[in-house]
């Protein structure tokens, strides 16, 4: 009877372990890189910094936007988003002079980080390019998250 009872705690325990861990969508600071297609002004790929802010369920973004292979555009994409469970979803916008586009990413979070994945649709003078853009968040580890102070 007892090595019944160990059998089916052990199964238990294997169990548990094999489910993925759900990731904590915690309020913070999320800061990563997202890769872009490259455009027909820039000849390469191109690598920038994204930052998402996640406070008491209000997502909010900012993206550095490039347009020359080596200069940075004064104004930055930025953008809102939505949580739904451990998934996120980000739209926003840029525009310079005749120059603008909408971009819209989503992903999903595992542990602390999220992976990125969507499209910007730029407009220059009547000319429409999209291009695919992919990156990844992440947060600090709890113990250097700024505490509650009640």
């Amino acid at each position: 009877m007892a090595r019944v009872g160990h059998m089916m705690l052990a199964a238990a325990m294997l169990a548990a372990m094999n489910k993925p861990v759900a990731a904590q969508v915690l309020d913070a600071t999320y800061r990563g890189t997202m890769v872009c297609d490259k455009l027909p002004s820039i000849s390469q790929q191109t690598r920038e910094a994204i930052e998402v802010t996640v406070s008491g369920g209000a997502v909010r973004y900012s993206h550095v936007v490039r347009l020359h292979n080596s200069a940075v555009e004064a104004t930055a994409e930025q953008g809102t988003g939505t949580l739904d469970g451990q998934n996120i979803n980000l739209q926003g916008s840029w525009k310079s002079g005749s120059r603008q586009y909408e971009a819209i990413y989503s992903g999903s979070f595992v542990r602390r980080s999220a992976r990125l994945k969507g499209t910007q649709a730029w407009n220059d003078g009547g000319k429409t390019v999209t291009r695919a853009c992919a990156g990844a968040i992440k947060r600090p580890l709890k113990p250097f998250l700024p505490r509650d102070r009640r």
